[in-house]
């Protein structure tokens, strides 16, 4: 089966991109040493379906070292990079990607890495599970399992699994304590910024930042918020996370009336319609929206674009839409994440936990599918202190022991 990119040329810079990511991914280097020796994925088909960008890349190399057949499809229409994936199929990868794909090609790909017959899945939002338990139900009997990297696809897994239909077992690395207290939190919160900044070439010292959700990667982006100079106002619905935020010293308040307020507006709830026509209706002008929820569904489109008189872009991934009294509203990336849509994604060194965590979450799927039921697996806790030590070990950082005198006092003994 022939991969399936827009330009094979463009091979070369891809190269150059992994080779950098591969620089500051410590953790993924000392795991690709040991599984290029060790082979245990040997002759196991693999599909991936991530960010198509030159971490996700090296993850797909380390996989392919451990002796797997690897393919590749995105996850987003916007965030592959062509040149990565040229890259990739030089490297002996099937890669079903390309930017800006339509919702048709979008799902051609996923169809065409599933042709592959995987063993082992690594998933990203849920549409590899999705397809797998509907159209794609002839493959189930060779799934081992899998893994899922984002919270919308862990959502989506544990519905599958209360209603009894989940097939396969699955590891949720989003849930994971070092995914999400590192991946969610630092790069979410600097990556939604980059995106933000680049794209818009604007300050956000001085404006009022609205983040809608105040789970870990709203934590994160209200974080950098703040570090940046910005009044920042949350919107919630769950009261405790709503109080956290008011005891992290940010106003609190509903979208209704934070819509007043707001100069940049930041999804980040895995809801869908966080921010609707009632809202945009009380909006001022120059107001910018962008999502870094993994579906383009948290800023309702439709009726931001019922609502406006016109509608062009101003400025690549700017989309300005022209209310009827004059005002403008700007959104960015069309809705999508606005962190891959318009930028690199979470940063490199961040990426090399998260994705340390899935390759060790493909080889536990691996020994143990036989022991597990159908159901959505946390990592293991020894998985996750194993990737915090070798980063820590990366870093030069040496930390203590317990004695064993210490470890009778807390009963380890």
């Amino acid at each position: 089966m022939e991969s399936i990119i827009r330009d094979i040329k463009l091979a070369p810079q891809g190269h150059d991109k992994i080779s950098w990511v591969k620089e500051f991914m410590p953790v993924l280097n000392v795991l690709n040493e040991d599984l290029s020796k060790n082979k245990p994925l040997n002759g196991k088909n693999v599909v991936i379906t991530m960010h198509l960008e030159a971490k996700t890349a090296y993850l797909a190399l380390v996989l392919k070292n451990a002796g797997a057949n690897v393919a590749v499809t995105g996850s987003n229409p916007l965030s592959t990079q062509d040149d990565v994936a040229a890259a990739l199929v030089e490297e002996g990868i099937k890669v079903f990607a390309w930017y800006n794909t339509t919702t048709e090609e979008y799902e051609k790909f996923l169809h065409k890495a599933l042709d592959t017959k995987p063993d082992i899945i690594v998933d990203d939002g849920g549409d590899l599970v999705s397809l797998l338990h509907g159209e794609r139900s002839e493959l189930l009997s060779n799934i081992l399992g899998g893994s899922e990297e984002t919270t919308t696809g862990v959502i989506r897994l544990k519905s599958l699994a209360a209603e009894g239909r989940l097939k396969f077992p699955m590891i949720a690395v989003n849930d994971a304590y070092c995914k999400y207290l590192f991946d969610n939190r630092y790069g979410t919160g600097q990556s939604t910024w980059d995106g933000i900044m680049r794209t818009t070439n604007l300050t956000v010292t001085g404006k009022t930042v609205v983040v809608a959700g105040y789970g870990w990667c709203g934590k994160g982006v209200a974080m950098r918020a703040k570090g940046l100079g910005a009044n920042v106002i949350v919107t919630e619905i769950d009261p405790i996370k709503a109080i956290e935020a008011v005891y992290d010293g940010f106003r609190v308040m509903t979208m209704g009336e934070a819509a007043k307020y707001g100069d940049i507006f930041v999804t980040l709830t895995g809801c869908k319609h966080v921010i609707r026509g009632e809202h945009i209706a009380v909006m001022k002008s120059g107001a910018v929206l962008a999502n870094a929820g993994h579906f383009d569904l948290e800023i309702n489109k439709d009726e931001l674009a019922e609502v406006a008189v016109s509608r062009r872009t101003v400025r690549k991934n700017i989309e300005v839409f022209v209310m009827n009294d004059d005002r403008k509203i700007y959104l960015l990336a069309e809705g999508r994440l606005v962190n891959l849509a318009a930028g690199d994604g979470h940063p490199t060194e961040i990426m090399d936990l998260s994705f340390a965590m899935q390759a060790l979450a493909v080889l536990h799927i691996l020994e143990n599918h036989k022991d597990m039921k159908n159901e959505v697996y946390n990592l293991p806790d020894d998985v996750n202190s194993e990737v915090a030590r070798l980063k820590l070990h990366a870093l030069g950082i040496s930390i203590d022991a317990l004695s064993n005198e210490q470890k009778a006092y807390l009963g380890q003994a």
